[in-house]
């Protein structure tokens, strides 16, 4: 990596954070451009004939290459930016249905003569930003939510890089586990021939705005573009003040020690109570409220995610039982289906408080003791051993002065401009209204991968095109080539060199603007069993 290199005092770019969606830009800021393939075809027709006209993926106009996708037969996530959703089909055409080998309909090209001089600034020690850090204490070798295709970068693979790792192919449907993925993150850049621009362990500070670009003052550097790659992930939501001493607590393991207190109710809580010994006594407090606000785990599928479906059924017979259900009995065929039912014993480990507040904390030696108050009023106590926070992460913008963190939380939809925003608890929503309209979210200030709001490393393709698209317009090196195989081209009147500095070109055409949710939309279903069905409805009809 580029860690022990001097930084440049000036450059065109500069990338804030140096996790997935930062690599991506630097590969496209390198000069390597992407192109509709047309051969195969891509399966929507109408997107097909588009794009045919305008191969460019850095011309697009997204607007027009998207605003039939809700009236389609395919089925195009409304969740997600449409800019997303556009690249993430162009990348892995209906890989959300299709379970045979997924054939891209992008063709990369290397223009170095179009590079665009930048640097990747990120605080981890290694490339991969949240997914090289371990806040939690859980396991690094729980798989992850996403497929292997699915956290695959532009010109090397996971796939590839499993190969060149284990001398194997990878098996369909891996799940691999996040130290896997980290490992693929940082080595990703000398792969790729990006790693000079990569600088770790660097933090940033005091970003402003100057009469003809921006100034970092904490390393002294001008730059005309920044990108904002810093993600919502890089610090854990704090427990109030009541609870802070149980942090303390050295959290024993052994057979006599009391149990470990867990709070949350999604994957971070979830991943912490798995990655405990089989026979660690567990308290878990969780949020209950399946018709308003469900918890992620509940879209699990039992195959799929057998894990995280075993933590899930738990919380609903925690939720059963202080409901008053007489009998509490989790059913025999869930038991036998899914083998994390049988690796602890459930019934004398763990012990769920849905809804439920802690009123009082009282500390004696090495351990601590809780006051709960259950949804019903009750009050009862706890020893705890220590306690794991897991109520949600947050991002933080505060290595931009105040101005230019102003111009970029502004919010045009708001009577005064500016809604109040904690710049250090940036979640999910914070900038989604703005990138629903353009992730230029000020002059020249771009934000990718989970700052727009599509936290999945699938989504993060298309706010790096589009940021790409528009600094490589604005610096002179805007005359793209041309494709070398022969396809159509679009008219003299390239889309990207008519978009204008600031521009608010709409990305939000087919956009429903629902809850946003953490991008895993195909939880509940286990893709193997459907491949599975698949295949033998071919092999009957075939027949």
């Amino acid at each position: 990596m580029a860690l022990n290199h001097s930084l440049p005092p000036c450059t065109d770019t500069i990338i804030i954070g140096n996790g997935p969606s930062a690599l991506i830009l630097s590969y496209l800021l390198h000069g390597n451009f992407p192109y509709y393939n047309p051969t195969p075809p891509h399966p929507d027709p109408l997107l097909h004939a588009k794009l045919e006209k305008g191969p460019k993926l850095l011309d697009i106009d997204i607007g027009h290459l998207t605003e039939h996708f809700a009236a389609s037969r395919l089925s195009y996530s409304t969740q997600s930016l449409p800019v997303n959703v556009l690249l993430d089909t162009l990348l892995r055409p209906l890989a959300d249905t299709e379970y045979e080998e997924i054939r891209s309909c992008v063709q990369w090209q290397s223009h170095p003569e179009k590079a665009v001089p930048h640097v990747v600034l990120g605080d981890t020690s290694r490339p991969g930003g949240q997914w090289t850090g371990n806040p939690v204490a859980a396991s690094l070798d729980i798989g992850t939510l996403s497929y292997a295709e699915m956290l695959s970068l532009p010109d090397y693979t996971f796939a590839e890089h499993h190969q060149r790792i284990t001398g194997k192919p990878l098996a369909q449907f891996t799940r691999p586990t996040r130290r896997e993925v980290a490992e693929y993150f940082a080595t990703y850049p000398h792969h790729v021939g990006i790693a000079g621009s990569i600088y770790t362990s660097i933090e940033v500070k005091g970003i402003s705005r100057t009469s003809d670009g921006f100034y970092i003052s904490s390393h002294n550097i001008h730059c005309k573009h920044v990108v904002l790659a810093s993600g919502i992930f890089s610090h854990l939501i704090a427990p109030r003040p009541l609870l802070q001493p149980l942090l303390a607590l050295p959290s024993q393991t052994s057979l006599a020690s009391p149990p470990l207190l867990v709070v949350g109710s999604g994957f971070t809580a979830a991943d912490i109570i798995l990655s405990t010994p089989p026979d660690q006594k567990i308290i878990h407090i969780f949020k209950w409220a399946p018709d308003v606000q469900p918890s992620p785990l509940r879209a699990c599928h039992q195959h799929a995610y057998p894990e995280y479906a075993a933590v899930y059924r738990r919380m609903k017979l925690a939720a059963l039982k202080c409901g008053g259900a007489r009998t509490v009995t989790s059913p025999l065929t869930r038991r036998k289906s899914n083998p994390f039912f049988t690796q602890r014993d459930w019934e004398s480990v763990y012990e769920g408080f849905p809804n439920t507040a802690i009123v009082a904390v009282s500390i004696d030696g090495s351990a601590g003791l809780v006051s709960l108050q259950l949804e019903n009023g009750t009050i009862t106590d706890r020893q705890v051993s220590g306690m794991r926070y897991a109520i949600g992460r947050r991002g933080s913008l505060q290595y931009l002065d105040e101005d230019l963190r102003a111009d970029v939380l502004r919010n045009p939809d708001h009577q005064n401009g500016l809604e109040s925003v904690d710049a250090n608890s940036i979640s999910a929503k914070t900038l989604r209204a703005k990138a629903e309209a353009t992730t230029e979210v000020a002059r020249n200030v771009f934000i990718t991968g989970s700052l727009t709001g599509d936290s999945l490393v699938r989504f993060a393709f298309g706010g790096c095109v589009y940021a790409a698209g528009r600094i490589i317009a604005r610096t002179g090196t805007n005359k793209v080539a041309a494709p070398v195989q022969s396809v159509p081209q679009r008219p003299a009147s390239d889309a990207l060199n008519e978009v204008p500095q600031g521009s608010t070109e709409r990305f939000d055409r087919f956009f429903d603007a629902g809850p946003i949710t953490n991008g895993h939309t195909q939880l509940h279903l286990d893709r193997r069993r459907e491949a599975h069905s698949i295949d033998f409805q071919h092999a009957t009809v075939q027949a």
